[in-house]
C-alpha cells in the first residue's frame, strides 16, 4: 500500500482502508441476503445511507481537538445512561428485548451501542485521576460500578450478548491500568463462579472450592477471605437468578450452545445452518448472489448477526479470510497507537475500543462456526445496523484522531 508519506502521517491508511474493505463486504452481504426477502428490501439502501453518514462522522471526530474526548467523557456517560433508562420505558420491543428507540423514518437506535463508548470514556477518565489507586478496594469498587451500572440496565432489556462486551472491556481496562494478580483474581473470581453455576450445582461447588483454594496462595486474613467467598457465593446465586430472568428464547440459545442438535429446528437451527453455509462455500465460494443457504433464506435475518456466513458461502474461505485479515490489521494499528501514546487516558480509551471490536468479532464469528452460543452480536462494520455502524465509525474516528495528534502525546 503506497501512499504519500505526509498524508499517511496524518490519516492512518492502514486503519482506514481495511475498514472500507469491511464496509464493502458488508454491503455486498446485506444486498445478497435481502435480495429475495420482501420485508427487507430497503435494508441495503439504509445501510448505504448510514455508511455515508458514518464516514462523514469519522472525519468530523478525526478533526476534533484530542482533548475534546476528555472533556466529553462524563457528559457522554451520563447521557448514555439516560438513554438506557429511557429505552426501558419507551423503547420498542423486538425479539423479546426492549432495546431500541424509534427515530421515525430512520428506523431504530440502540442506546446500548452508544453506552459502550460512554462507559469506556468514563472508566478511562476515572482510572486516570491522580488520586486513584487501582489496588485500593474503594477504587476497584467505583471502577466496577461505573462499568457494571449500564450492564444492569442492559440486562433489564434483556440483552445478554451486549453485556459480554462490557465485561470484556471492563476487564481489559483495569488490567491495562496495572492491577495486581490478586486484584485481577478479585475481579475475575465472581464471574468464574457465576458462569460455573449455570452448568449445575456440582460445577458451582467445584468453582467455589477453586476460588477458596486460591485464597491460600494469596494468604489473606480471615475477614478478607470470608468477604471474597461470600461475594463469590452471591455471584453464583445471582447468575442463576439472571438466567431464570432471561426470556425463554435466550435460555434456549445458551442451552443449544452445549448441544445444538438437541433442538435442530429451534434454538440450534441458526447455528447448524450457518455451519452448512460456510462449509458449502469452499475456497472461492459459490459466487455473489449464488449461495443456496443465503438466497433461499435458510437463516432468518441473515444480514444481521449471521452476515459472516453469507461471506463464507458466496465468497468462500478466501473472502472469510480477507475479513479476518482486515480486522487483524485494524487491531494491530489500534494497539500500536495505544502503546505509543504517553497520555494514559487516550491509551485506555483506545484499548477499550479495541476490546469492543475484538469481543464482537470473537463472539460473532464464533457463534457462526459453532464455538460460541448464539447471543445476538453483530460483526462490526459488516452486519446490518445503522446505530452499530455509526458508533463503530465514531470510535474509529477517535483512534484516527489520536494517531493524527500522536506527536503531541509521546
Amino acid at each position: 500500500m503506497r501512499v504519500d508519506y505526509k498524508l499517511n502521517d496524518k490519516l492512518d491508511f492502514w486503519l482506514f482502508i481495511p475498514t472500507l474493505i469491511l464496509l464493502c463486504f458488508g454491503l455486498a452481504g446485506i444486498y445478497s441476503s435481502t435480495l429475495n426477502n420482501h420485508f427487507a428490501h430497503g435494508n441495503f439502501q439504509k445501510q448505504l445511507f448510514f455508511g455515508g453518514v458514518s464516514i462523514v462522522l469519522f472525519f468530523v471526530i478525526y478533526s476534533l481537538p484530542t482533548n475534546t474526548f476528555k472533556y466529553a467523557a462524563i457528559p457522554t456517560y451520563i447521557f448514555s445512561m439516560l438513554l438506557l433508562m429511557a429505552v426501558l420505558v419507551v423503547g420498542k420491543k423486538t425479539s423479546g428485548a426492549r432495546a431500541w428507540l424509534v427515530l421515525g423514518p430512520l428506523g431504530g437506535f440502540q442506546p446500548a451501542e452508544f453506552a459502550k463508548l460512554g462507559t469506556v470514556l468514563a472508566m478511562a477518565s476515572y482510572l486516570t485521576k491522580t488520586s486513584v489507586d487501582i489496588e485500593s478496594f474503594k477504587d476497584i469498587v467505583i471502577t466496577l460500578a461505573i462499568g457494571l451500572f449500564p450492564v444492569g440496565l442492559i440486562l433489564l432489556q434483556p440483552d445478554m450478548g451486549t453485556s459480554f462486551v462490557f465485561f470484556g472491556f471492563i476487564l481489559v481496562l483495569i488490567f491495562w491500568k496495572g492491577i495486581s494478580l490478586f486484584g485481577l483474581y478479585l475481579v475475575l473470581s465472581p464471574g468464574f463462579v457465576a458462569v460455573a453455576s449455570l452448568f449445575g450445582i456440582y460445577y458451582f461447588i467445584a468453582a467455589v472450592v477453586i476460588v477458596a483454594a486460591a485464597l491460600i496462595y494469596f494468604k489473606k486474613n480471615i475477614f478478607i477471605s470470608g468477604s471474597i467467598i461470600a461475594a463469590n457465593l452471591g455471584a453464583g446465586f445471582f447468575a442463576d437468578s439472571v438466567f431464570t430472568f432471561l426470556s425463554p428464547h435466550q435460555q434456549k440459545r445458551i442451552e443449544s450452545f452445549i448441544n445444538p442438535s438437541a433442538d435442530p429446528l429451534g434454538a440450534g437451527y441458526n447455528a447448524i445452518q450457518a455451519k452448512v453455509a460456510i462449509g458449502s462455500g469452499g475456497f472461492l465460494g459459490k459466487g455473489f448472489l449464488a449461495g443456496n443457504q443465503t438466497q433461499l433464506q435458510y437463516i432468518p435475518e441473515q444480514w444481521t448477526d449471521f452476515i459472516y456466513c453469507v461471506i463464507g458461502e458466496e465468497f468462500g474461505f478466501l473472502g472469510s479470510l480477507i475479513i479476518l485479515i482486515c480486522f487483524i490489521i485494524i487491531f494491530m494499528r489500534i494497539i500500536k497507537i495505544a502503546s505509543s501514546t504517553r497520555d494514559e487516558f487516550l491509551s485506555l480509551v483506545l484499548l477499550g475500543i479495541f476490546t469492543i471490536y475484538f469481543v464482537h468479532l470473537f463472539i460473532n464469528v464464533g457463534m457462526t462456526v459453532g464455538i460460541m452460543p448464539v447471543i445476538g452480536i453483530p460483526l462490526p462494520f459488516v452486519s446490518y445496523g445503522g446505530s452499530s455502524l455509526v458508533i463503530n465509525m465514531l470510535m474509529l474516528g477517535i483512534v484516527a484522531n489520536v494517531h493524527r495528534t500522536r506527536k503531541n502525546y509521546t
